[in-house]
């Protein structure tokens, strides 16, 4: 039985790092690896098996990232790539957490914890790269495109697992009831990670959802709490971070530099719309590739896109299909989150509220890159079936340890 428990949180651990990370194929290991770790823990499925509840999301996602990545892109590796990663990820929650509130939150504080590792190697990145860089390399078992970043290849991946980490803690504090003190420490590693981690984008992700989050949740004693929090930031950064962090690396000099505006968001975007405007029913029914209207536009050098994941969606499956795909497969998430805000102080839901703001910083996130829910960003995946699977599971879930 020792060993047979042994195993199992292995097979977890090892299976939510590669999640979290994006491993799949790596240079040293050709078998991917959400087969290799996810797949077997489904045979550890509590008795009795729960029905699988995501027929209609596999659905939906299959119709999906078939249209985007095979009729739009004419990309099989992507297309059977992101359907693996779903799939075992689905199969996780529904067969492995199953109704177990205890595997539940283990799987919840292991992902958490994997993330705030990325955030130390982060922080010890800005200053000891020679040494953090070869361990990166390892321990993604791919070359590094990007430093100072966390367990990641680039800063825009990192950028995904910082407004995920960053959120869904200090929303805890809160949710959970911590102490004061609680609160500003988290408040103020948080900052750290978001200062230090360089992605513009996670940052105002960030924002928002806790802006969202405090007035829901405090109604009109928020506007003081917003006042204290920016006071607080503002105290950090003059006596804490600007004096004692590198002032080459981290996010007011990246945003003040020369090529931070090169390929400004917005402009993006405008001229993405404009390709919308003469493709308005989505560029697979012209038999148009992204490369064949953009090739002309000094906006979109070759394999630029438009760095808005659902823009670039809309783009190739145009706005009638895409919209209907993307309200089908967030429709039930929304619904879940609007009845949270509804009854936001409910006791028994303080994790719950906890990861529906981190995926909705996630989401938010997407506005500025690439990487989403199709892409199978792994932060954006876990917490979307977290969050159906905490849904599912009964009031009476056995709470047994992992066994």
């Amino acid at each position: 039985m020792e060993f047979k428990k042994l195993l199992v949180y292995c097979l977890v651990i090892f299976y939510l790092y590669a999640l979290a990370f994006g491993l799949f194929m790596t240079e040293t290991v050709k078998i991917p690896a959400p087969i290799v770790f996810g797949l077997p823990l489904v045979f550890f499925a509590r008795q009795p098996v729960m029905r699988f509840f995501y027929q209609k999301e596999m659905f939906l996602f299959a119709i999906a990232s078939f249209l985007y990545n095979v009729v739009g892109m004419n990309d099989y590796r992507s297309f059977f790539a992101t359907l693996i990663i779903i799939l075992i990820c689905a199969l996780y929650f529904n067969y492995f957490v199953g109704s177990s509130r205890n595997r539940f939150t283990t799987s919840v504080v292991l992902f958490f914890l994997l993330l705030m590792l990325s955030m130390i190697v982060m922080i010890l990145d800005h200053n000891y790269a020679s040494i953090i860089d070869p361990i990166r390399i390892a321990m993604l078992d791919e070359q590094i495109k990007q430093s100072p970043s966390g367990l990641s290849i680039t800063q825009f991946t990192f950028g995904y697992q910082v407004a995920a980490f960053t959120t869904m803690i200090l929303v805890a504090t809160f949710t959970f009831k911590q102490s004061l003190l609680v609160k500003l420490v988290a408040l103020c590693f948080c900052m750290v990670c978001l200062y230090l981690g360089m992605n513009r984008s996670a940052f105002i992700s960030f924002c928002v959802a806790i802006v969202i989050f405090l007035v829901a949740y405090y109604r009109y004693k928020a506007v003081f709490l917003l006042a204290c929090t920016i006071l607080i930031c503002f105290a950090a950064y003059a006596y804490v971070l600007k004096g004692n962090f590198d002032d080459k690396n981290n996010i007011l000099s990246k945003n003040s530099a020369k090529e931070a505006n090169d390929f400004n968001r917005a402009d993006l975007a405008a001229e993405n719309l404009k390709i919308v405007a003469n493709y308005p029913f989505g560029l697979i029914f012209y038999g148009k590739s992204w490369d064949e209207v953009t090739y002309r536009n000094p906006s979109f050098p070759f394999g630029l896109s438009s760095h808005n994941a659902y823009l670039m969606f809309v783009t190739l499956l145009g706005p009638f299909l895409g919209f209907g795909l993307l309200g089908a497969i967030y429709y039930r998430i929304l619904s879940l989150f609007w009845q949270a805000i509804k009854s936001i102080h409910k006791k028994k839901q303080p994790l719950y509220l906890a990861l529906f703001f981190s995926f909705f910083a996630v989401s938010i996130n997407a506005l500025s890159h690439n990487g989403w829910l199709l892409s199978v960003d792994g932060p954006t995946i876990f917490l979307y079936f977290a969050i159906l699977q905490y849904n599912n599971i009964s009031d009476t879930g056995n709470d047994i340890l992992l066994a």
